[in-house]
């Protein structure tokens, strides 16, 4: 399968259009102006690495893949025990293993 590129900026507003906010809701939650957000989408500036950690929290990626390295999500398995998240990675790593045969 083909790896698209996708750049910092369209990642941004992609996942922001994915979860249905608009530039303003987005800039409230994360404490800054909707000009900022805006600025990011665009390319004509880019979020300090603490508001990138911060994106993806908002938006459940990796900061891996906000920049581009990586094109998976995360899951919070916080609150589960150490036998309830040893079951999720099974389930992950048995939905891949699906995916290649």
């Amino acid at each position: 399968m083909k790896k698209e590129f996708f750049s910092l900026s369209e990642r941004i507003k992609s996942l922001r259009e994915k979860a249905g906010r608009t530039q303003l809701e987005l800039a409230t939650e994360l404490g800054v102006g909707r000009t900022s957000v805006s600025s990011w989408e665009m390319g004509f500036s880019a979020p300090s690495t603490a508001m990138v950690v911060e994106l993806a929290r908002v938006f459940s990626v990796t900061t891996d893949y906000l920049l581009g390295n990586e094109c998976e999500s995360t899951v919070d398995v916080s609150g589960l025990s150490a036998n309830e998240v040893s079951i999720v990675v099974e389930v992950i790593e048995g939905m891949r293993g699906n995916r290649k045969a």
